[in-house]
């Protein structure tokens, strides 16, 4: 019987064979792009990580810490199975561990690693090395996790500590693997400094299997970029751990300090100069010392060796579902809605059952219908909450079961917290050893920036807090350290911490997050209360954060309820409109007093212009602050509808 050649680049690296003709993946799989707009927005918080924590991200700081707690998070939001594992000989002394993450399925005796060092070195934030590999690996786990592919092997992702100081912490997970677990493996792929401003394109063992896969990609993608060997790596990086153990590696790389050749430079672009002119520098910063370019061409290599080695091909029946809008806010006791949409992507049509999980407690998922088509078919799913749905942002998972296929997407909802400027969460959280977790606080009805003075009250029970690191995380993802594993063996925290937090917006999700670093202490978050020390007279503010699909041809309304606030509006009173429409020429817009005034903000002008984004400054003084007010669309035409976003009254 006639081996195809995926079957024979399987058959060959399980048995660790080497090649050197080229592979060639099977057609109908279809191989995701992998977003360079997403993979940026890691490199991002890592560089908020390393401005947040003395400006770098070693593998024995907090910074490191923080950068662990980032990338474990998000993997377990995704549905992996998340192990910190700690380097407990070999590392640097106070190195933080490194995470292994499996995703589920696949054949377990043949299992296709990809990986990259999470560390930095003292000098800068390593944004470039290595967070150019890390946001990368990243971000095609979580594409992985969001497409959920039927897997054909097993796929296990490494994020690696202590690189800088020697290799260790890979070197420790290699040589710690028992034999049968080491035998499993039948690849492993490293990504170290991809992104390199006056970079090559270089491929470590390209001579190999998996360096084939790799070189296959640029061949076909590229044609004439020909991907040279990574001379200048070799024996640099976390592979040669795998390799020293037996194991078969690639990987895709930039270049570092050397420089780069005249005849690169005929082939690829740039200047005869360093790779990586930043390399192990403090200029090694977001976004200023990452080409895009080759970030976005790394991360689509990586794709292609995972789905080609690891995925099986496309099923006859397929489609995908998605929700519009992806996300929405309640008040505690209100509901939102948001529409599932199926679309066929390979064969016949089939029906789909949708069911919803990840809900908060108190709130509930309804379905109409509760089955469609793949072929186009939609479903408006309700999230009901009740007075006691806790506030916070919860994840909800959204699964199509289909006869051939089950296909997942992701609504996201925030309960708000009571309108106002602070907040409290007295649900108590267990901090359980070398773990992170957190407690959220959602804050609305909080106009503008918070304030300088800040405060941040924090009581935590534990034993020996000089294991702890204490973190309030801005709705935007910021870090601002409140307890750094100070107080050695003393007990519990009961403090108020001054922060400056002008540069954040109030309203959002902000949570406590707690780790543990250590073994034999443990304990529990009591209770905390963030004061944003907002100076927006209580009561006189509201949002309405609800979306409310516009129709063609239709009136709909959007309400505030305002009390507690005495006398009349403002001469210069403002409301702020957010809405997503085609064609905002359709539109009127008017604000509705409680007492039936009209105050018209927007009469059918814009033409063919998309959506509304404005604050309007309107004169409310002969108009009682107390009642409900209403914002009121009225679509005008046909074929172009949307939906009120939110809308902000301030008196």
């Amino acid at each position: 019987m006639k081996r195809t050649l995926r079957g024979l680049a399987v058959a060959l690296l399980a048995a660790g064979a080497l090649v050197s003709a080229p592979y060639t993946a099977n057609a109908q799989l279809v191989i995701p792009d992998i977003s360079l707009t997403n993979t940026k927005a890691h490199l991002q918080q890592f560089q908020n990580i390393a401005n947040a924590n003395g400006g770098n991200r070693r593998s024995n700081t907090a910074g490191y810490t923080a950068s662990v707690n980032y990338v474990y998070d998000k993997l377990v939001a995704a549905g992996f199975t998340v192990v910190k594992q700690n380097c407990t000989s070999g590392c640097t002394s106070g190195s933080g561990p490194n995470v292994i993450a499996d995703w589920p399925g696949g054949d377990g005796n043949n299992v296709y690693m990809f990986g990259a060092h999470l560390d930095g070195v003292s000098a800068g934030p390593g944004i470039n090395d290595n967070g150019s590999g890390s946001g990368m690996l990243l971000e095609l786990a979580l594409t992985l996790a969001s497409t959920n592919p039927s897997m054909l092997n097993h796929v296990r992702f490494g994020w690696w500590t202590d690189e800088e100081q020697g290799l260790n912490g890979s070197e420790f997970y290699a040589n710690n693997l028992p034999t049968s677990e080491r035998s499993k493996i039948k690849a492993y792929f490293n990504f170290d400094m991809v992104a390199s401003t006056n970079g090559g394109y270089f491929i470590n063992r390209i001579s190999s299997v998996p360096g084939q896969v790799l070189k296959q990609y640029y061949d076909t993608n590229f044609p004439g970029l020909a991907p040279e060997e990574n001379v200048e790596g070799a024996g640099r990086s976390d592979d040669a751990s795998f390799n020293a153990v037996g194991i078969q590696t690639s990987g895709v790389a930039a270049g570092a300090s050397a420089n780069k050749t005249s005849a690169q430079v005929t082939k690829w672009g740039g200047n005869t100069g360093d790779y990586d002119p930043c390399y192990h520098a403090s200029c090694d910063t977001y976004p200023s010392n990452i080409s895009d370019t080759h970030l976005n061409r790394a991360g689509d290599a990586a794709a292609y060796a995972l789905w080609t080695l690891a995925v099986r091909d496309v099923a006859q029946n397929d489609f995908t579902i998605a929700a519009s809008p992806t996300s929405g806010a309640v008040a505690p006791g209100s509901s939102v809605n948001t529409t599932v949409s199926a679309t066929l992507t390979n064969g016949s049509a089939q029906t789909v059952n949708l069911t919803a999980s990840g809900l908060p407690s108190g709130a509930t998922a309804s379905f109409s219908p509760t089955s469609i088509s793949s072929n186009s078919g939609s479903s408006t799913l309700t999230v009901s909450t009740t007075a006691a749905t806790p506030p916070g942002t919860y994840p909800i998972t959204i699964t199509g079961t289909g006869a051939s296929a089950t296909r997942t997407a992701t609504f996201t909802l925030t309960v708000n917290g009571a309108p106002g400027c602070s907040g409290t969460n007295g649900n108590n959280v267990n901090i359980t050893d070398n773990t992170t977790v957190n407690s959220p606080i959602t804050i609305s009805g909080c106009a503008g920036n918070a304030g300088s003075g800040s405060t941040v009250e924090v009581h935590i029970v534990h034993t020996y807090i000089g294991d702890m690191l204490v973190q309030l995380v801005a709705p935007d993802g910021t870090l601002y350290t409140l307890h750094n594993r100070t107080g050695g063996s003393a007990d519990n925290i009961n403090q108020t911490y001054t922060t400056n937090l002008s540069s954040e917006a109030a309203n959002g999700t902000w949570n406590l997050r707690v780790n543990d670093n250590a073994g034999g202490d443990t304990g529990y978050i009591d209770t905390w209360t963030l004061n944003l020390g907002g100076s927006t007279p209580p009561g006189c503010t509201g949002t309405n954060a609800n979306n409310v699909n516009i129709t063609d041809n239709a009136t709909v309304n959007s309400p505030i309820t305002i009390s507690g606030c005495s006398g009349n509006g403002s001469a210069t009173s403002t409301v702020e409109v957010h809405i997503v429409h085609t064609y905002i020429g359709d539109m009127l817009v008017q604000l509705v007093a409680p007492d039936g005034t009209l105050y018209t903000l927007h009469n059918r002008t814009g033409g063919s212009a998309d959506n509304i984004n404005q604050t309007y400054t309107t004169n409310l003084s002969s108009e009682v602050k107390n009642g409900t007010w209403n914002l009121r669309v009225n679509d005008n035409a046909n074929n172009d509808t949307g939906y009120i976003d939110s809308w902000t009254l301030t008196l």
